[in-house]
């Protein structure tokens, strides 16, 4: 197949060469086609997901990891148009979803053959392309590090997000009870919708004790928080008896002042957390391995799948991430690339 030479991506460019602001300094540009090492497939992308993630990029506040693409994006969709040298499990014309490790904003990206699955049966580019950094995430985290497991219960903070209603799909799948906060009755009644089974308007509730009553008191297994400083001390009470805290993001902060480690002690509890893009391309094979094992059969049998909220074609990016920073959807933030 002959590639071209250069392909449009979208680039932070703004006035006096800032890059990184507002959504404006989002720009589509002209650039070059990135070849793949040895372990990597190149994408013809059709489809890529916005996350917070990308904000935090442009903003300037989430470094891109030595050797990793400047470009924004770390999601997509599309088909493989050529291979590196020890790739094996992929060929030319396949269709596939990828993990990047950045670049995702473009007509082409090269990604690791162990971050990339094939799409689930009955889905478009679309859907597949919304799937990798929200499941990746929320495997690794809610169920790899804080061992949710049938029966127990989960408390989900930001539960109208892609990240959380993925959560919800998946904790209601494995046979959880699902508690989530979100900022808005229409949020929560979205969330109920997916499988939760109670919503809590964090602005006019507290949701630790709202969690107490609905819970008889015992609190919940697991909290899932993106939140970070503010929930802190009410997170550590909505916990159970060995219940554990898992932590992946600080929308508003991560220091917290005057916190009581008493209660982690007396209620055995367990505070873990971790970023997805730091870590190995071994690290992150061993959670699409057990993606493609545990979830993708559930994906092809048409459940726990993405809700889309809305979808930009490219050139829109800005328009993407300032939806995005409004907070104002529910489910994923979409870019259109091509057919």
């Amino acid at each position: 197949m002959n590639l071209p030479l250069t392909m449009k991506h979208i680039a932070a460019e703004g006035p006096d060469g800032a890059k990184s602001g507002a959504p404006e300094i989002l720009k589509l540009v002209v650039g070059p086609v990135p070849q793949p090492k040895p372990d990597e497939v190149l994408i013809r992308v059709q489809a890529v997901g916005v996350n917070r993630p990308d904000v935090l990029q442009r903003l300037g506040q989430y470094p891109v990891p030595p050797g990793a693409s400047q470009i924004i994006g770390l999601e997509a969709a599309g088909e493989v148009v050529a291979t590196g040298a020890a790739v094996t499990a992929y060929k030319v014309g396949d269709k596939v979803c990828a993990l990047t490790n950045g670049g995702a904003y473009a007509e082409y990206v090269a990604a690791p053959e162990a971050q990339t699955l094939p799409w689930p049966v009955g889905y478009d580019a679309l859907r597949a392309a919304a799937l990798p950094e929200t499941y990746f995430t929320v495997w690794a985290n809610l169920f790899m590090a804080g061992k949710l497991k049938a029966g127990e219960s989960v408390l989900i903070h930001g539960g109208s997000s892609g990240i959380g209603v993925t959560a919800i799909q998946l904790a209601k799948e494995i046979g959880a009870t699902v508690y989530v906060t979100a900022g808005s009755d229409e949020k929560n009644a979205a969330c109920v919708k997916l499988g939760a089974t109670a919503g809590i308007n964090y602005r006019d509730a507290d949701f630790a004790e709202e969690i107490k009553s609905l819970t008889d008191g015992r609190g919940v297994n697991v909290v899932l928080d993106m939140v970070g400083a503010p929930y802190a001390t009410r997170n550590i009470r909505s916990l159970a008896m060995d219940g554990r805290l898992v932590l992946i993001a600080f929308l508003q902060g991560s220091r917290v002042e005057n916190f009581d480690l008493l209660p982690i002690m007396v209620k055995r509890l367990i505070v873990t957390g971790s970023t997805m893009r730091p870590r190995t391309t071994a690290q992150k094979g061993e959670i699409a391995a057990e993606l493609r094992a545990k979830v993708w059969p559930v994906l092809s049998a048409g459940r726990a799948g993405p809700v889309i909220h809305k979808v930009f074609p490219l050139a829109e990016a800005a328009a993407a991430h300032a939806l995005m920073e409004s907070s104002t959807h529910i489910g994923k933030i979409m870019l259109k690339v091509a057919d």
